[in-house]
């Protein structure tokens, strides 16, 4: 028989395989055989015994749905009288009934897990028998001794190639419109959560309240939330099925949940653990439900009171946080109120909110408003810098909100740092007008100065901003006098942003030059005047041309370099002797670090001799004296060390050397002259040649002659005959006239005797 059911087998397997392209292939579906999922077999995945489903024990059934007394009393009576021991409490009854239960449980359990295990076997020992079943007839090896090819290296790149993983599609990129608002609707949904919080609502006001769930609904309305299929792969021609990352942790949650579901059934109710009628302890129970209530009391006050407390502080904090959603503001002082008495980072967050709501793709009027608060960020960049202290720290981070709105509106920028300049100028030239002499500028013109060039392009030939602002700069080097520690302080500053500003270009400034020279000179205690002069604002004599002169030889030892702040700049401080001869000492460490910069800038130029002469007689003075600190000699000699290099480097213009050009000479070319005329040296049949070309342009001349001369005989001719036509004509057209003027006569006479008659 079992001969006979494997050539059946075998021969319905020869039928299908004619079309079964994949015969060593299983389909699979959610990681189950196509094949077992035909067969329809129900495999019990819940823990409740499959025979027994839907039946309840008698023993269970009593306990939990009443009848429950009489059916332990009558097992505790039979117990009793069969063993003659003491009867049982009903909680030790529930007790034995609970294990019992559990005991059956782990029983089944295990069976379940032994058939499992026992059709894993047979299903493995039924896949090694298939083969044998088939009966496939082995291929010959050796046929015609050929072997099968191996795939070169390009076929397996190929392949490899398939099976990659196809490149997934990515969300586009977002234009600055969308991101903007984006940006504009989370604020607005952070300003409407501020406003609810400090408004002191509950966040769960406007949610749905729970409906009631009987206690006899199923809980099977419900809805997935994610697709918790399974990924399908083979290893090692094993099926894979990967496992979720939380699967194990649900599991033991679930465990647990069981477990304290069975812990809270065997503790059951106090009142029935003490006896079958459970009325013993009334009295005490009522105690201690009044105790209870108490204290729920007590604990309720307690809460309440914490929860106003809190519910004040959350108000508190959302009335005094930033809003989220600002308008921009119409005035300066609208902008300033927004952004007095808070902190930097608060100022910035303001700022920030302000541009974001007021972009403009979001309404039509908001680039207007954009650009005015360009301007009024220049002028609140101005307050803070004449404050006492300025705020300086703000101001360099509202440089880079100035910058963006410099790129989203270059026109209304430039057009308000003109305005910022050209008010500094007429300010500057009106002091000129009235006092004959200009003092440098407050700190905020010089910070103006320095944005500009953070700005605009420093290095265009002609630019509408940096232009005025390079003649700006220049006019306070030459026309500002130098009176004071502070007036050196600022010019230095204003060296420094023109040195940035033609760092690029290499853009030669004389006044800068000029200017750093008088700094040295006012510096040099014993001056020689070889190989320099002094322009204004500097002076050989007077009382400010030893400005720097430090003589103190123990401030000189105590002197440490250190960087100059611009606190200076907007109002020195009472200095002792020794601070301000440390000052000057700073001073002349930045001039000769300026010094270094411009040699390295102007390195190129070809009059670069020429423009670092007299600063290399003054510097030669400086370490001639040898009374200064150690790092002043050493910046001096690296900013001589720096020209020489450069010098080395660039050489003076000079005429380009070239060869003479040599005159053009002419060789005269001798031929020989017949005695008539005529050249010689051609043959004869040249000569017959030329003669005939001569006789026939000569015959052509006469030909042209007389059809001339006929031309303008037939000329004169048509012009004698009109002319004696017209003549004709005249005559005949006077006669007429002549005629009619004698027939008008004779008619005029005839009327006039008829009408004396």
């Amino acid at each position: 028989m079992l001969k006979r059911f494997a050539l059946e087998q075998q021969r319905q397997h020869e039928k299908k395989s004619i079309y079964n392209l994949n015969e060593d292939e299983e389909l699979t579906h959610y990681g189950q055989s196509l094949a077992d999922i035909e067969k329809h077999n129900d495999i019990v995945d819940s823990d409740s015994d499959a025979e027994d489903r839907g039946a309840l024990s008698a023993e269970l059934t009593a306990a939990h749905f009443g009848g429950g007394d009489g059916l332990l009393y009558k097992k505790t009576s039979q117990q009793q009288g069969e063993e003659g021991e003491k009867p049982k409490s009903r909680k030790e009854l529930i007790e034995e009934l609970i294990a019992k239960s559990k005991q059956e449980k782990r029983e089944r359990q295990a069976q379940r897990e032994d058939a499992l295990e026992l059709t894993e076997k047979l299903d493995q020992d039924w896949k090694e028998i298939q083969a044998l079943l088939a009966r496939k007839t082995p291929k010959p090896e050796g046929r015609g001794g050929k072997e099968k090819p191996q795939p070169d290296a390009y076929d397996v790149m190929v392949r490899e190639l398939g099976f990659e993983m196809k490149a997934q599609p990515s969300n586009r990129m977002k234009t600055k419109e969308e991101l903007a608002e984006e940006a504009q609707a989370r604020l607005r949904r952070l300003e409407a959560e501020r406003l609810r919080r400090m408004l002191g609502k509950d966040e769960d006001e406007h949610t749905k309240n729970p409906k009631h769930v009987s206690a006899d609904d199923l809980s099977d309305g419900f809805i997935l939330d994610k697709d918790d299929r399974r990924m399908l792969s083979y290893k090692d021609g094993k099926m894979n099925i990967e496992e979720e990352p939380g699967g194990e942790a649900s599991a033991s949650e679930s465990a647990e949940e069981e477990e304290e579901e069975e812990g809270s059934g065997e503790e059951g109710d106090p009142e029935e653990n003490d006896g079958p009628d459970g009325h013993s302890d009334l009295e005490s129970d009522v105690g201690s439900e009044d105790g209870g209530e108490r204290a729920e009391e007590d604990t309720c006050l307690v809460t309440g009171d914490t929860a106003i407390a809190d519910d004040g502080g959350a108000r508190e904090a959302a009335r005094t946080e930033l809003p989220y959603t600002l308008a921009a503001p119409e005035s300066y002082e609208e902008l300033k109120s927004l952004l007095s008495g808070k902190s930097v980072e608060e100022q910035l967050l303001v700022v920030e909110r302000i541009q974001k709501c007021s972009h403009p793709s979001l309404a039509v009027g908001n680039k207007a408003k954009l650009e005015k608060l360009f301007g009024f960020l220049l002028e609140y960049i101005g307050d803070l810098a004449t404050e006492d202290p300025p705020g300086l720290g703000i101001i360099d981070k509202l440089v880079v909100h100035l910058y963006n709105l410099c790129q989203m509106f270059p026109d209304s920028a430039s057009d308000s740092m003109k305005f910022v300049l050209r008010d500094a100028m007429h300010e500057m030239e009106a002091t000129v007008e009235s006092t004959g002499r200009a003092a440098f500028p407050g700190l905020d013109v010089l910070i103006y100065l320095k944005i500009v060039g953070m700005l605009f392009p420093t290095s265009d030939f002609r630019h509408p901003v940096v232009t005025p602002a390079l003649l700006c700069m220049s006019q306070l080097l030459t026309k500002c006098p130098v009176l004071s520690l502070r007036d050196v302080l600022k010019g230095l500053f204003v060296c420094c942003v023109f040195l940035d500003y033609v760092s690029l270009s290499q853009r030669f400034i004389p006044e800068l030059i000029n200017f750093l020279l008088g700094i040295l000179y006012i510096a040099t205690p014993k001056k020689q005047s070889q190989g320099y002069t002094l322009v204004h604002p500097f002076r050989a004599l007077g009382r400010n041309s030893e400005l720097l002169v430090v003589s103190d030889k123990e401030d000189m030892a105590t002197w440490q370099r250190r960087r100059l702040s611009l606190h200076w700049a907007a109002g020195p401080k009472a200095q002792t002797k020794t601070e301000a001869n440390h000052t000057r000492l700073s001073c002349l460490a930045v001039c000769l670090a300026l010094v270094e910069r411009c040699v390295r800038v102007y390195g190129a130029l070809p009059s670069f001799h020429d423009i670092v002469r007299p600063l290399r007689a003054l510097l030669t003075e400086h370490l001639a004296d040898g009374s200064h600190p150690r790092e002043l000699q050493e910046l001096g000699q690296s900013a001589l060390t720096e020209m020489e290099t450069q010098a080395q480097l660039c050489r003076p213009l000079v005429c380009e050397k070239s060869k003479p050009v040599p005159l053009k000479l002419f060789t005269p070319r001798l031929v020989r002259v017949l005695e008539f005329g005529r050249k010689q040296g051609s043959s004869k049949e040249e000569q017959e040649r030329k003669r005939l070309i001569h006789k026939h342009k000569r015959e052509f001349r006469g030909a042209v002659r007389e059809i001339r001369r006929d031309n303008q005989f037939l000329a004169r001719m048509q012009l004698s005959e009109i002319t004696e036509r017209d003549a004709e004509r005249k005559r005949k057209v006077k006669q007429l006239f002549n005629s009619l003027a004698t027939q008008e006569g004779e008619w005029k006479a005839l009327k006039r005797k008829k009408f004396k008659k």
